[in-house]
């Protein structure tokens, strides 16, 4: 009995299974996608993974900021690969199924990890705020406890909230057809897909997104506006340069992610184009988690020597 009403409040649906079209619309230029998301992949596991064994093999790197950065990097390497490893896997796949749970599964760790990745950039706003604006207060006020509970509270607010936007999905009626014209389980190509009405549905999404994201946004604009306010302040040129590098890196991952977001989730569904969105999708699934180690690397000074000091070369190119 338990697993019958289990299975039902779960899966009130006929289809069992979904097709994922993926880009076969496209099957002149298979081979070149598979060639370019492969590399996309394996530069953001490579960079993502040299970035985190960087941080934790500099004792100068210890810091709160590169603590952030680090947990970034986990972060990107399990939000990409909630969806390369199966789309890659589908080019070699005459048919490209997922069945319905695994389905919920990929949708609840994509968003959840997305979403937990907003919230960390906010406490990474907060981090910045603290070193710039109080720096004789830095290390008491972003102590270990504080900031290890900042990481953990972006973990629970991210996935409590990809739970709620999952279990509104799922529970919907799904009757057929069950072909995704897509190449992961992404919230608009799912909705068009369900039988029942998904009003409720795309409140709930709405809401989640404005709750998390929205305030996410606000919290991060608001710590920089006193951010800004407080490098103003500061006469040494050089000082006032290196803060303003110190934030540049951060505010370009934060637009990167937010302007994304906000275009494919606080859309009406009337305005969905799935072909425009799978381009967008690829972008913020695949090509930022890639994005975001080169942007914090190349932009950071200490990062640059810490890793020609393991290479053992000089810094010729930087």
């Amino acid at each position: 009995m338990g697993n019958m009403s289990t299975t039902k409040a779960w899966n009130s649906s006929s289809v069992t299974m979904f097709i994922l079209l993926g880009f076969a619309d496209h099957p002149e230029l298979q081979a070149i996608l598979f060639v370019t998301f492969l590399g996309i992949y394996l530069v953001t596991l490579a960079w993502n993974l040299a970035l985190i064994f960087l941080i934790r093999g500099d004792a100068r790197l210890h810091t709160p900021m590169y603590f952030f950065l680090s947990n970034l990097s986990f972060i990107d390497i399990c939000y990409s690969s909630t969806v390369a490893p199966k789309m890659l896997t589908d080019f070699f796949q005459e048919q490209k199924t997922i069945s319905f749970l695994g389905c919920a599964a990929q949708f609840f760790f994509f968003v959840g990890l997305g979403l937990t990745e907003c919230l960390l950039l906010t406490a990474m706003a907060y981090d910045r705020y603290a070193a710039i604006s109080l720096p004789l207060l830095y290390t008491a006020i972003m102590s270990p406890g504080l900031r290890t509970w900042l990481v953990v509270g972006a973990y629970v607010g991210g996935f409590l909230s990809s739970l709620i936007q999952a279990s509104s999905i799922f529970q919907l009626h799904f009757c057929g057809p069950n072909i995704i014209n897509h190449f992961f389980c992404d919230l608009p190509p799912v909705l068009a897909l369900s039988c029942s009405d998904t009003f409720v549905s795309q409140i709930v999404n709405f809401l989640t997104v404005v709750t998390v994201g929205g305030t996410s946004l606000s919290l991060i604009l608001i710590s920089y506006s006193y951010t800004v306010a407080a490098v103003w302040k500061i006469h040494s040129v050089e000082g006032r340069r290196k803060a303003f590098n110190t934030c540049a890196s951060h505010l370009m991952v934060v637009t990167l992610l937010f302007g994304t977001a906000l275009f494919m989730y606080l859309r009406p569904s009337a305005s969905y184009s799935l072909g425009r969105d799978k381009v967008v999708s690829v972008f913020y699934s695949l090509v930022i988690p890639m994005l975001n180690p080169l942007i914090y690397s190349l932009r950071n000074k200490d990062i640059k020597d810490t890793l020609w000091k393991v290479l053992g070369k000089k810094k010729i190119f930087f």
